[in-house]
């Protein structure tokens, strides 16, 4: 695991403007592992210099020759999918198989479809007397988040290269090995020097003066609703593009008639994968009141199937969070779950290993709509089991936060489960257990954000429209 210490700009590492340093952690043993320079704001001028320089020969290279690199990226990714997992691992702390399968096998799925959809995807069409042309928006601010680092890159980048525009990328400073190994890859892939561009670094310095920056024409955010709203404001003010990924509270309903015990299953395996640090964890379980406390003893059961370990033992499945502040936040969380009356069935905020960013495996049952941990982003390994009477209350309550990301419903039969999806405030529905599709749209309602992120829906991002008149 080798760290550059310069940032990747114009198609080479170069030395960073300043001196500061970023200590990388192992969240499992809390050792320092690597350093990366922290960006300053002249680097970040210089990575968009770089861009601004590329833009105008990327965006006018034919889409087919653009979805062939794209193609040949997740070609590298496929090539390297070892050296990443072990980078996630080290670095986030996800076990090594989640982050070989989901980690990895994700984003070379997503990058895999936008080099199909970038040679199919019709740039321009016919509306009676007028042509309509789709145009690439021009430098994109991708600021990414820790707790997918590939993915979140990847989401950003595909679409943004399928497009034709350029890139300053800035991840999060938890995570930047994986953002550096994902240079290396653009290198390796003969993506042209300027296209991408990488500046590690913290948010409020180098994040800020990416986002500030007047040569950029998009924001593309992932992280936060509280990050998020202050970068909206900045590129509201400016007049800017802006796409914004943000938080969730995300319902899982199961009806009167569902398969209960795989709805529980189902359910705890997402919360307790990626430690919980997912923005559309389903964190809010929503059982009818006669099946209430056999749900509750089955999601006790299911959480036993998640070992806590070292994430690079065989059979470890619930690995760290990825900092001491995580770590500390969410077992907050957990005291005030208890504090406000919910019933501790499994986990609780001790410490449940001796070193290491660890948080128990915890259920709450008798948690009521009003609460803290049915009502705010905990982002760790915290399930909250509410009872409702009827459909309408379920509906209530699952459309009862301020976020709307994600959501899941289980029923005996599929009409049902999607005629209640339809009342649902949010992004994306899973429907009796549905799988990820990396062409189907992602992105919120309310405070979980604006635009959408995969497949066609994520490529229209970057374009913008125009329309010639005859």
């Amino acid at each position: 695991m080798k760290a550059h210490d310069g940032m990747y700009i114009g198609g080479a590492w170069v030395p960073a403007s300043g001196a500061d340093r970023i200590q990388v952690v192992d969240p499992a043993d809390e050792q320092v592992i690597a350093e990366v320079p922290a960006g300053t704001a002249e680097d970040v001028d210089a990575a968009v210099r770089a861009a601004r320089g590329a833009f105008p020969g990327w965006a006018a290279t034919p889409p087919a020759e653009r979805a062939a690199l794209v193609g040949a990226l997740r070609d590298v990714l496929l090539a390297r999918k070892a050296e990443f997992a072990h980078t996630i691992t080290a670095e986030l702390g996800a076990p090594l198989g989640f982050s070989e399968a989901v980690h990895v096998g994700a984003p070379v799925a997503v990058a895999g479809s936008y080099a199909e959809l970038g040679a199919t995807y019709a740039f321009e069409e016919r509306l009676g007397s007028s042509t309509v042309l789709m145009q690439p928006v021009g430098v994109v601010a991708a600021i990414t988040p820790w707790n997918y680092p590939l993915h979140q890159i990847v989401a950003k980048v595909a679409p943004a290269l399928t497009a034709g525009c350029t890139i300053v990328l800035k991840p999060a400073e938890d995570t930047p090995l994986t953002a550096q190994l994902f240079a290396e890859a653009v290198h390796e892939a003969g993506i042209p020097a300027g296209v991408f561009n990488l500046v590690t670094g913290t948010g409020p310095v180098a994040g800020q003066a990416l986002a500030e920056h007047p040569g950029v024409d998009l924001v593309s955010f992932t992280g936060s609703t509280a990050v998020g709203k202050r970068i909206g404001a900045v590129a509201g003010a400016a007049i800017k593009r802006v796409a914004l990924e943000l938080g969730g509270k995300s319902a899982n309903v199961v009806l009167p008639g569902a398969d209960l015990a795989k709805a529980v299953a189902t359910g705890v395996g997402h919360v307790m994968n990626n430690s919980g640090q997912s923005c559309n964890a389903l964190t809010r379980m929503l059982v009818h009141r006669d099946r209430y406390e056999e749900a509750v003893a089955l999601a006790a059961e299911a959480v036993a199937r998640y070992p806590l370990g070292d994430p690079r033992a065989e059979g470890t499945r619930l690995g760290p969070l990825v900092n001491a502040k995580q770590r500390d936040r969410v077992r907050g969380y957990i005291e005030k779950g208890i504090a406000e009356g919910a019933r501790l069935v499994v986990g609780g905020p001790q410490a449940p290993r001796p070193k290491g960013y660890y948080v128990a495996p915890t259920v709450f049952a008798d948690v009521t709509p009003e609460m803290t941990v049915a009502q705010e982003e905990i982002f760790g390994p915290v399930l909250a089991i509410l009872r409702y009477e009827d459909e309408d209350d379920a509906l209530r309550i699952a459309n009862g936060t301020v976020y709307g990301l994600g959501g899941a419903v289980w029923a005996a039969d599929e009409d049902s489960a999607v005629a209640f999806a339809r009342r649902m405030e949010t992004g994306q529905v899973d429907i009796n257990g549905g799988r990820f599709n990396p062409l189907a749209p992602f992105g919120g309602w309310k405070q979980s954000g604006i635009g959408r992120e995969l497949g066609p829906h994520g490529l229209a991002e970057y374009l913008q429209t125009k329309s010639l008149q005859f």
